[in-house]
C-alpha cells in the first residue's frame, strides 16, 4: 500500500509564513485521505499495486477505463502533495543554485521575471488546482497549470517545483487573500531541494 510519509519538518515549522493548523490539517487529513482512497482503489488490483505514483499516472489511457479518473485524482492528490511538501523548508536558501539559476534565467530572463509569472499563473487559476515549473522535452523551463489534482506527468513534463492554489492550502491563514499566501510561499521555498528536482529532470529527458 501507498503510506504517508512524514513531513521533513515540523508543523509549525514554516510560521509564520504557513501556519501550523493548515499543515497539520493539509498533511494529516487532506493528503493522508488521498492516500487511503487511492490504496482501496487498487486492492482488487495486485498488478497496479506495484507500480508507482509515477507510472501510474504518466499513461492515464493504459489504465483499465473504470479507473483512470479515479487514480487520476487521487494518485493525483497523493503526488501532487508529497512533492509540495518535499520543496518546503522553515531555512530559506537563496540564493538559487547556480544550475537552476541560469536555467531560470534562460528560460524567463530573469529570478524576477520567473516569480511573477508564477504569481500570475497562480492568480488565474479558476478553483482548485496547480501551478507546476515544469522542464519540457527540450530540457526548457516553463510554467503549467493544473485544475484539480492533475499532474504535468500525462503530459510528458518533468516536474521541477510545484505551488498548491487548494483553498484548504491557505484559507485559515489568509482567508480569500491567495495573493498574500503566495508571498509567504516564496519565503520557504527549498531552492537547493528545487534545484536537485531540476538535475534529476535533466538526466531523465534524453
Amino acid at each position: 500500500p501507498f503510506v504517508n510519509p512524514p513531513l521533513p519538518y515540523s508543523y509549525q515549522a514554516l510560521e509564520p509564513y504557513i501556519d501550523e493548523k493548515t499543515m497539520e490539517l493539509h498533511h494529516d487529513k487532506h493528503l493522508q485521505t488521498y492516500v487511503d482512497n487511492l490504496n482501496h482503489i487498487l486492492e482488487p488490483y495486485p498488478t497496479l499495486q506495484g507500480l508507482s505514483l509515477e507510472e501510474l499516472l504518466s499513461c492515464p489511457l493504459c489504465l483499465p477505463s473504470g479507473l483512470q479518473i479515479p487514480i487520476k485524482n487521487n494518485a493525483g492528490g497523493v503526488y501532487n502533495h508529497i512533492f509540495y511538501f518535499s520543496n518546503l523548508t522553515p531555512a530559506p536558501n537563496l540564493p538559487v543554485p547556480d544550475a537552476l539559476s541560469d536555467a531560470i534565467t534562460a528560460s524567463f530572463g530573469s529570478f524576477d521575471a520567473m516569480k511573477d509569472n508564477l504569481k500570475k499563473a497562480a492568480l488565474s487559476v479558476f478553483g482548485s488546482g496547480y501551478v507546476w515549473l515544469i522542464l519540457d522535452k527540450n530540457k526548457t523551463l516553463a510554467l503549467m497549470v493544473t485544475a484539480n489534482q492533475d499532474t504535468p506527468l500525462s503530459s510528458g513534463f518533468c516536474p521541477v517545483l510545484n505551488l498548491d492554489v487548494w483553498e484548504h492550502a491557505y484559507y485559515l491563514k489568509h482567508y480569500n487573500m491567495r495573493k498574500n499566501y503566495i508571498d509567504d510561499w516564496f519565503s520557504v521555498i527549498d531552492w537547493n531541494q528545487v534545484n536537485q528536482n531540476y538535475i534529476s529532470c535533466i538526466k531523465k529527458i534524453p
